[in-house]
């Protein structure tokens, strides 16, 4: 059985390694607003393959991503309207039945992307080198890091853990960046000896968990506090 867990690494960079990573990450977010601009001008499209060929060549000429990044950018909007669309239908569905009177609002305006979060690709974007550093692709081309992390997570890498995707996170208040990494570990298949206890869950909204167990332990985690905090 395969676990799916992500790796927290601090990396640690120069002041001109610190400035690539910036300007990459902004470079990024702009070229993401720039397509989701398209896309919405241009009926509001979901379709992936159809945004790449219509942006790529002005996503590299305007905002200088690489080639791989240049792809990504189209994906990431076209996963986003989709997401959008879906929810349009499920509302739409939902007005039909009488269940609701809102129309959900979600493309009414150009979704912005405010986070400047960059997605890189394993051994395309990023790789993982001996001695605790990483490989990373910037606008002026590769820097390599020292990073440090959760001696657990660093042990599994260090091991040959399966390595996926990973995300450049900004810390802005501490100024710092982060390299989320997915890893994928295989670990013994469980079996029902192994389980003493079995804990049945139920998320709401008026309690953020329900909890029981077979022996009717039962366990309320209410969410008023907290959902009139998101609702604001």
């Amino acid at each position: 059985m395969d676990c799916i867990s992500t790796a927290k690494l601090k990396l640690h960079a120069t002041p001109d390694q610190f400035r690539a990573l910036r300007q990459t990450q902004l470079a990024s977010r702009d070229a993401l607003n720039f397509v989701s601009r398209y896309a919405f001008a241009h009926g509001k499209r979901s379709n992936q393959m159809g945004l790449q060929e219509a942006t790529y060549l002005d996503v590299r000429a305007q905002f200088g991503l690489p080639a791989q990044m240049a792809c990504n950018v189209p994906r990431q909007v076209g996963a986003t309207y989709k997401t959008l669309w879906t929810k349009v239908q499920a509302n739409t569905a939902a007005r039909a039945a009488g269940t609701t009177k809102k129309r959900y609002r979600g493309l009414d305006q150009v979704p912005k992307y405010v986070a400047p979060t960059l997605t890189y690709n394993s051994r395309r974007d990023y790789s993982v080198k001996i001695g605790r550093r990483v490989s990373v692709l910037t606008l002026q081309g590769r820097v390599i890091l020292p990073y440090t992390g959760y001696a657990r997570h660093v042990v599994l890498i260090q091991q040959g853990a399966r390595i996926g995707a990973a995300k450049v996170w900004y810390d802005k208040p501490h100024q710092r960046f982060y390299l989320l990494v997915s890893l994928e570990i295989a670990v013994p298949d469980s079996t029902p000896k192994q389980h003493q206890r079995i804990v049945g869950v139920d998320v709401g909204q008026r309690y953020l968990a329900v909890a029981t167990d077979r022996q009717h332990h039962l366990h309320f985690f209410p969410g008023t506090a907290v959902r009139a905090r998101a609702d604001h």
